[in-house]
């Protein structure tokens, strides 16, 4: 078969299972079995492919097939312009965290601060923030040893281990350290809601990182509590939230002290971010 009858093969079996990218997810997972670019394929239908690489990418293919996103089975997933390990244990980056980079990089710019990113995952946000936060500093913490792991081995990617220290700990257990800026995009969907998730992420996405239990609040007041703690006067707390959160959201961080000053639509012009200062 040359790689043309192959794409073909693929996004056949991909329609049949209901995956809505069919044709560019098979010619992905082509490109992962032959470790060249989509685009070197596609100029290149007629090669032949060896059964060999016939046989693993129909392990690529039933893999989908399941449903199991492509982030995993890539073992990555691209973030502001950056490719970011993932697996597993750790949530999928989506684009509309990219919105709540973008935000903060325009408020601190080249300011020196520091950081603490709690639920670190990946540690997508926070080595995204550091990229273009040169003079600044950060921690990452997270209860899940895989993801820290993980998160570990995107800093060294980005040349970022001296400037980042990830920490397999709850937050909970940070105490002394007084930050310029926390940033968290928690668990913020309701536990009754869980079950409504696409199949891709209530079967293959981490629970922990997903479920937020009573309401979806359980671990953003967990938070903001921490956070009146440990942050610096005037410091920023910046959250991601769910949808239709923002007013008992806003209420709690008021009545902990904070201020909103500024809210992040996301795609659909929900409100996706919140970022309020702790005052006196």
């Amino acid at each position: 078969m040359n790689a043309l009858e192959v794409i073909k093969f693929g996004s056949n079996l991909l329609k049949e299972k209901k995956i809505p990218s069919f044709i560019l997810d098979s010619e992905i997972l082509l490109s992962k079995t032959l470790n060249k670019t989509r685009e070197n394929i596609l100029i290149n239908l007629d090669q032949k492919i060896n059964t060999k690489n016939i046989l693993a990418y129909k392990e690529y293919l039933k893999r989908r097939s399941n449903n199991e996103p492509l982030a995993y089975i890539l073992g990555e997933k691209e973030f502001w312009s950056k490719k970011f390990y993932v697996n597993k244990g750790t949530l999928i980056p989506r684009p509309e965290t990219e919105l709540l980079i973008d935000k903060i990089l325009k408020i601190y710019q080249e300011k020196k601060i520091s950081i603490l990113d709690i639920g670190t995952g990946s540690g997508c946000i926070i080595i995204s923030l550091l990229s273009g936060l040169k003079n600044s500093n950060g921690i990452g913490v997270d209860i899940s040893k895989n993801a820290i792991l993980t998160a570990k081995k995107n800093a060294l990617k980005y040349k970022l281990t001296k400037r980042i220290k990830f920490l397999n700990k709850s937050f909970n257990n940070i105490f002394s350290k007084k930050f310029d800026l926390i940033v968290s995009n928690p668990p913020y969907i309701d536990s009754k809601d869980m079950k409504n998730l696409s199949d891709d992420i209530k079967r293959f996405e981490p629970r922990i990182a997903l479920d937020g239990g009573n309401d979806g609040l359980d671990l953003i007041k967990k938070v903001i509590y921490k956070s009146k703690d440990i942050l610096k006067t005037k410091g920023m707390l910046a959250l991601e939230i769910g949808n239709e959160q923002i007013k008992k959201d806003s209420k709690i961080l008021r009545s902990n002290k904070f201020k909103t000053r500024y809210l992040v639509n996301d795609y659909r012009t929900n409100i996706r971010c919140i970022l309020s200062t702790l005052e006196n």
